[in-house]
């Protein structure tokens, strides 16, 4: 096929490998030729997936033949995987989450050698959320009390959610803040009334629950909930897969999902 492309998926054993490697395998124009892992992983040499996809630790070698990386993985692994791309000048995608600050520059300063792009969410309807939650701050303002809640299965580690701070700062945006100066991540006690500007979140841990978030816009007399849930974890497999073949076209940059689906602003 004149425009397939060609994976290596980073993290390849883990919950959204496995979901990549099983909603890649009926398109015509994607083939993952690789399932990266970490060294001396059990799975080092066996085939995984639908496709059975040679499963390895040989990252230099997977990431330079491969069209673009899907990473999936640690903050380890995923800056590792990076820095190789950034060699080879392939297209890099990543998921990974629990990234610090400090990590995130490293990775943004590899979009200035490569097309990177990182998101924390890859749904297409989270996506369009955060667009309508950045529209709705703006126009109810500061009357209104912003509280983001987010629910997730209990094997989630980090909190809150990559995907309730991108939406934490989508709200902020639409106020003209910053979300650093503004988020309230915890309340326990005697902690007074609530500041005006303050966008609250909370956190749900609990169960199989693959993903919802909801943001309460909340005024005397009137509330307003946006609400997003996933249902199958594929949508997020889908969803990188559609930012890999957007993304294996365009120049070296930093980009989201905001791009894929609305064009780069």
């Amino acid at each position: 096929m004149e425009n397939k492309i060609f994976v290596a998926i980073v993290g390849a054993a883990g919950r959204m490998g496995v979901e990549l490697l099983e909603n890649a395998s009926p398109l015509g124009d994607i083939s993952i030729t690789d399932a990266l892992v970490r060294p001396g992983s059990d799975v080092v040499g066996t085939s995984l997936g639908p496709d059975a996809v040679h499963a390895s630790s040989d990252f230099e070698t997977a990431i330079d033949n491969a069209t673009v990386v899907i990473d999936f993985s640690t903050p380890e692994s995923c800056l590792r995987a990076a820095a190789i791309a950034a060699k080879t000048g392939t297209p890099f995608v990543s998921g990974t989450t629990g990234l610090t600050a400090e990590q995130v520059d490293e990775l943004h300063g590899y979009s200035s050698d490569i097309a990177m792009l990182w998101a924390s969410n890859f749904s297409v309807g989270v996506n369009s959320l955060e667009r309508l939650v950045e529209l709705a701050s703006r126009a109810v303002g500061e009357d209104f009390d912003i509280e983001i809640m987010e629910a997730h299965h209990r094997h989630k580690v980090d909190a809150p959610s990559g995907t309730a701070r991108f939406l934490g700062e989508a709200a902020a945006r639409g106020r003209g803040q910053t979300l650093e100066d503004h988020a309230c991540y915890a309340r326990h006690g005697q902690v007074g009334p609530r500041a005006p500007a303050e966008i609250g979140f909370q956190t749900i841990r609990g169960g199989d629950i693959v993903g919802e978030h909801t943001v309460f816009l909340c005024a005397d007399g009137e509330r307003l909930e946006l609400t997003h849930r996933a249902t199958d974890r594929g949508i997020f497999a889908r969803g990188a897969l559609r930012a890999a073949k957007w993304i294996s076209t365009q120049p070296a940059g930093w980009y989201s999902m905001q791009d894929v689906l609305f064009g780069k602003s």
